[in-house]
């Protein structure tokens, strides 16, 4: 089986870690995985500023970069969210490569999604004594149904899950939400940090790194620099 493995370009530039425990994670997992080291951004950024041109450029470069992969796997429900929703829906819908991004959009799984509906994994190399609060990512959750497989990975890993208030809420990050409407995104934001912080879990875990950048910053900056904030990824491949 040869998965392709799209690192995104946050965990690339910002946290390798994730890309690194991803890897591990699907080789132990016996799978065959390529990492095309031109690969870049899915588009995403340009797509929601209204850069539909730049958003098609780029959703190409990644069709002839994973073309050939039985499977694509991101350890994020954003991009796989734009690959698998915004680019077949809207973006190339009636053009003539659609059915290659239909292809795609297929053979394409969020991380926790490929582990636990395809590989159907029984174990996880990590392990984790305590308890973890989650985020879930609005694009994970609302785009592709993401919710139960991070937690049943996490609790296969050790983990205790105690669930926060409004687990499901928006963090506030949005991508380029943050940028436009700094403010509202700050509130929000500060609404999610007393939600972790109420369930006195010590670890924020979540799916997609745009979600625990912002999270963590808004906690750093209020004074919490005990809070740990991971991907589910570092946590369940061991090694946080």
């Amino acid at each position: 089986m040869k998965v392709g493995l799209f690192v995104t370009c946050l965990v690339d530039l910002s946290r390798p870690g994730i890309g690194f425990a991803a890897l591990k994670l699907l080789e132990g997992a016996g799978c065959e995985v390529v990492v095309p080291e031109s690969q870049t951004c899915c588009g995403q950024p340009g797509y929601n500023s209204g850069g539909r041109d730049i958003a098609k450029a780029l959703a190409r470069k990644v069709l002839a970069e994973f073309r050939d992969c039985d499977y694509v796997v991101a350890p994020s429900g954003s991009c796989s969210g734009q690959m698998k929703v915004a680019t077949v829906h809207d973006l190339f819908r009636g053009e003539p490569d659609f059915p290659e991004f239909e292809k795609l959009a297929a053979k394409w799984f969020e991380l926790s999604q490929f582990l636990v509906d395809v590989l159907k994994v029984a174990t996880v190399p990590g392990k984790f004594d305590g308890a973890v609060t989650y985020h879930d990512s609005c694009s994970g959750l609302r785009e592709l149904g993401v919710k139960m497989q991070p937690r049943y990975l996490l609790q296969m890993a050790g983990a205790r899950i105690a669930e926060m208030e409004g687990a499901e809420q928006c963090c506030g990050f949005g991508g380029t939400f943050s940028i436009k409407l700094g403010d509202i995104s700050t509130r929000m934001c500060e609404g999610k940090c007393e939600s972790i912080r109420g369930t006195g879990a010590g670890t924020i875990v979540g799916g997609d790194l745009g979600c625990l950048l912002n999270t963590e910053g808004r906690l750093r900056r209020t004074g919490d620099k005990e809070t740990k904030v991971l991907h589910f990824a570092q946590v369940i491949a061991g090694g946080e």
